[in-house]
């Protein structure tokens, strides 16, 4: 099993982004494979692999803001205790564990550690 699902960095300009993007991981055999309308763009091989987003929250993209580490998770059950075990700590519910619908079988839940790093943790098997 892999250790991340994916990675996100934040931007202030999408569609620069996307050009540079589109550009830079062809060379890696890696393309754009969806458009989240004018909020972002997700690129890889077969699989959503990096993410490059404008902050949900409405502030400017800097270092740290926008930037989300994704951890795979064997299933869903396993999804809803990082989340408990998350809320527990006291850090805050981000996203409550659901289905994602950018992606077939996307069931995900969001909080932040206890420095604020964002976090996210993903199944993509069927229930």
């Amino acid at each position: 099993m892999s250790i991340f699902t994916h990675v996100t960095v934040g931007t202030n300009d999408l569609n620069q982004a996307r050009v540079f993007y589109d550009d830079v991981l062809a060379e890696l055999g890696l393309k754009r494979i969806a458009d989240l309308g004018d909020n972002g763009s997700i690129w890889g091989e077969d699989a959503p692999s990096f993410f490059v987003l404008k902050p949900l929250n409405g502030e400017p993209a800097s270092v740290g803001n926008g930037v989300m580490v994704s951890f795979e998770a064997p299933n869903r059950n396993a999804v809803d205790a990082f989340h408990a075990a998350a809320l527990a700590a006291g850090c805050p519910d981000e996203g409550a564990p659901g289905t994602r619908d950018w992606a077939d079988n996307a069931y995900a839940a969001y909080t932040r550690d206890t420095d604020g790093n964002k976090l996210a943790v993903y199944c993509f098997k069927a229930a």
